[in-house]
């Protein structure tokens, strides 16, 4: 039977090509990058030692640099498999979990309906590119001009106009011998029974061809261009062609451009036609917009089939962040390993438009390095939301907290959502470090986070339990609040090994790329960073290169401040003279102490809690077992900080590398 395209491309899109293909091959763990459904492995078509076999999920295509094999799914099971293209077909479709179609004669039918459908819309976008050129097009032609678009632009988004006619194109597509019916089925008039004569859906716009995943015309945006429009834009009605929550404007093209050689990496989601257009033009041409409505889960699916970490850019008023708040309650649900969010919020009043205008793409870079975790979004949305001067307000701060995190199925994504509420909540709440000192929770002293986690009790300076002076309050980094943040030094550590020796990454990307940083400056770098590299390849990837990238993005004052803090420690390890074997090393040695240090804070909390409910409970042998266990891990965290204090300095050793002096 006759497969029709919607369903091929529908089972295509569910299933990975890498869960296809890794029945038959083993990939390669130092090449392959799974977070980035990037694989690579010994060509299966033919004999081979080193692998060249290189297949992505995100194109759904594979490629051999050997041989020169290439394909998709279906071609790859036909090809090694030997099976036929229907049983191909039937694997894929189990796979998907989806029916095989029925074989029915209507559904060809209506195929061919849909293929005469997509005919008649490539008229009507023809008939509107000619109408913006004409003495009628004048003042659309000049609203482009004045929004700093080019021909070239405008030719490559195909941008047209409507005449204020209500019948123009409507005559044009009869004149061309096509039937009212299939004028109607594609959207471009209104019709109804208590309409006597129908009429040109699109009147007095410019026009903006939405294209589909083979790009190809299913339907149209339309800017009104007199201000007593009822609708600034219209979208087409939905139609067999066209399911707006389904679509995202400039989809393919922004793909493509993603997944090319000079591809961003990622997919920026902005919020309309025109954005997408000005970033396109200012160089950023991996950008799409939902058509006019807010983002729905069909989209959020189709952008996280372009890139694990799409960024969603929104405008910084009120307005923004309300569509921002909304995008995040839609995704919480839907995050796994690998696959999440990020928000980038524009200076309030702007666009993307009116930063890429005057200035060009740097000022939209900026906006971009600075996007925000899901995490922080939610927790600076509930903290803003009030006052938490009351047991009972913190309460329900930290019940709603517990509800909204609830939500995500995923449940190893769930239980480190609740240990980083919980970390925040503690933050926020109970800062026992106070100048002075407190000699509570020293064996998490080190780890940057310069407070302790889960505390319950604790006289503040004042006399208040569990409070403290504004002025004495340390932040996460252990810095006056007011003052320059310097991270803690073991995440200074992590960080300025990798700036110091990029040539890591490409040895241990998954690892390094799912630091956890405390520090909020070092999350900001650490994201410009793994975007800087990511455009980065081969030799490409250097110190010098990756140093210029970030100091380009306002990043210089921190990396010196970074590379004074570890050399006044004298961790050589992780500054430039250390030999890669060594900076290697040392890094590995102080990442394995950020995570069980860590794991020890989260065991902690944890254990205080039972103990506080144990008490309410008034289980005193439960109590008794629970402060042992406190016990232990406050033993293990003190063990931990001096197990640190004695390999600070071990790069020296080696003698591979230089000392303060050279020698």
């Amino acid at each position: 039977m006759r497969f029709s395209n919607t369903f091929l491309d529908e089972i295509r899109d569910r299933v990975p090509i890498s869960d296809v293909i890794g029945r038959r091959v083993t990939w390669d763990r130092r090449k392959t990058n799974v977070p980035r459904g990037d694989y690579w492995a010994c060509c299966p078509f033919h004999g081979e030692k080193s692998p060249s076999f290189h297949c992505e999920d995100r194109k759904g295509r594979y490629h051999c640099f050997g041989c020169g094999v290439t394909g998709d799914h279906f071609r790859f099971l036909t090809e090694l498999e030997g099976l036929s293209f229907p049983e191909a077909v039937q694997q894929i479709a189990d796979m998907a979990g989806v029916a095989m179609p029925v074989a029915d004669p209507m559904e060809a039918k209506r195929e061919k309906e849909r293929t005469s459908l997509l005919d008649v819309m490539e008229m009507a976008t023809q008939f509107f590119q000619d109408q913006l050129q004409t003495a009628t097009g004048a003042k659309a032609r000049a609203y482009l001009r004045d929004r700093g678009l080019t021909g070239r632009t405008i030719e490559t988004f195909r941008l047209g106009y409507s005449p204020d006619s209500r019948n123009a194109l409507k005559e044009f597509l009869a004149g061309k011998g096509i039937a009212k019916e299939q004028i109607e089925a594609c959207g471009l008039v209104v019709y109804g029974p208590d309409i006597p004569v129908s009429y040109d859906r699109f009147r007095d716009r410019i026009m903006f061809p939405i294209l589909s995943s083979r790009e190809k015309v299913i339907a149209f945006g339309g800017r009104a261009m007199s201000s007593d429009a009822p609708a600034k834009y219209l979208n087409s009605n939905e139609t067999e062609l066209f399911h707006k929550g389904n679509v995202l404007y400039n989809f393919t093209r922004a793909r493509r451009a993603a997944q090319g050689s000079d591809g961003a990496g990622t997919i920026i989601a902005v919020e309309g036609y025109m954005d997408v257009i000005a970033l396109h033009q200012a160089g950023v041409e991996n950008a799409v917009a939902p058509l006019g409505t807010a983002l729905t889960e069909n989209q959020l699916e189709l952008l996280w089939k372009m890139t694990p970490q799409p960024v969603l850019c929104f405008d910084g008023d009120g307005a923004g962040i309300r569509a921002a708040n909304r995008a995040a309650d839609l995704s919480l649900p839907h995050i796994k390993p690998g696959r999440t969010v990020r928000f980038a919020l524009l200076p309030d009043g702007k666009d993307p438009d009116d930063l890429v205008r005057h200035d060009g793409r740097a000022p939209f870079d900026k906006v971009l390095a600075q996007a925000k975790p899901l995490a922080e979004m939610i927790w600076t949305r509930e903290v803003n939301s009030g006052k938490f001067d009351t047991p009972e307000a913190r309460a329900e701060l930290e019940a709603r907290l517990r509800q909204m995190v609830s939500v995500i199925s995923d449940e190893d994504v769930r239980r480190h959502y609740q240990q980083d509420m919980r970390d925040r909540l503690n933050g926020l709440f109970q800062p026992q470090f106070r100048r002075g000192g407190n000699p509570q929770g020293r064996g998490f002293s080190r780890d940057g986070g310069g407070r302790s986690f889960g505390g319950r009790g604790g006289q503040g300076q004042d006399g208040a339990a569990g409070s403290v002076r504004p002025s004495d309050r340390l932040t996460r980094s252990g810095m006056i609040k007011g003052h320059l943040e310097v991270p803690g030094l073991r995440e200074s550590v992590l960080a300025v090994t990798i700036v110091n020796h990029p040539l890591l990454l490409q040895d241990e990307y998954d690892e390094i790329a799912a630091i956890d940083y405390e520090s909020r400056e070092l999350q900001r770098l650490w994201s410009a960073l793994l975007g800087a590299a990511a455009t980065m390849t081969g030799p490409q990837l250097t110190r010098e290169r990756l140093l210029e990238v970030l100091e380009e993005q306002g990043f210089g004052a921190l990396l010196k401040g970074l590379d004074q803090q570890v050399r006044n420690a004298r961790l050589w390890t992780a500054t430039e003279e250390a030999a890669m074997e060594d900076a290697r090393e040392g890094y590995r040695q102080a990442l394995a102490l950020h995570k069980r240090s860590k794991a020890l804070r989260w065991h902690k909390i944890e254990l205080e809690r039972a103990i506080a409910e144990a008490t309410e409970d008034g289980d005193g042998e439960l109590i008794e077992q629970l402060m042992r266990a406190l016990q232990e891990v406050q033993l293990e965290a003190l063990r931990l900080e001096n197990q640190e204090a004695i390999i600070d300095g071990f790069g020296v050793l080696s003698g591979r590398i230089k000392g303060p002096a050279g020698k």
